[in-house]
């Protein structure tokens, strides 16, 4: 098994017409960091671990395809400290798993705002943008919104620049013919 760099890698090869945010565990890397936020003095210390309880509870019943559970539980999530931009990455990440883009780029929009554009919020949210622009087509503004993740650390905004440069997609593509070729050796060879 791979690590999460070589699975995108490998989705980006070998399917390099898909929205690249579906690779199982790619956030992980940007999970690593959710305990060294600077929220701590920022928030009530109580409301704020019982947020954090109920957005760990909404990914968890998300993950396990519970998405009306995962949307209540960010929705009380924003109902404790709603001018804490974090439950809202969430809940338009399950908005989006639910096909709601409108409310997935509402929540986002909100975000973004909270954050100031800074942050580990921000980054999260630049990248949910730039995969929802992606998926829309509109490839001028993902590539901004992915600049903007990338200028604030994301390894994933990062990745999408490369796959958004048409070069890269081009020798992408040529890969993959390679590759399905040596898979399906013509006959006669």
């Amino acid at each position: 098994m791979g690590t999460l760099n070589d699975r995108a890698v490998l989705q980006a090869i070998f399917n390099p017409d898909t929205p690249f945010g579906d690779v199982v565990g790619l956030d992980l890397e940007e999970e690593a960091e959710k305990g060294q936020v600077d929220e701590n003095g920022v928030f009530p210390r109580e409301q704020l671990e019982q947020s954090k309880a109920l957005e760990l509870q909404g990914v968890t019943a998300a993950e396990a395809g519970d998405l009306s559970t995962a949307l209540e539980r960010f929705g009380q999530a924003i109902n404790l400290l709603p001018e804490r931009a974090s439950a809202y990455n969430n809940r338009a990440q399950a908005r989006r798993l639910q096909g709601d883009v409108t409310g997935a780029l509402e929540d986002l929009e909100l975000a973004l705002a909270l954050s100031g554009g800074r942050g580990r919020a921000a980054r999260q949210g630049f990248v949910q943008r730039g995969l929802l622009a992606r998926l829309q087509g509109r490839d001028d503004d993902a590539r901004k919104d992915f600049e903007r993740a990338a200028r604030l650390g994301s390894p994933f905004a990062r990745r999408q620049l490369v796959l958004l440069n048409p070069y890269a997609a081009l020798c992408n593509r040529m890969l993959a013919d390679v590759m399905g070729q040596l898979h399906r050796p013509r006959d006669g060879c």
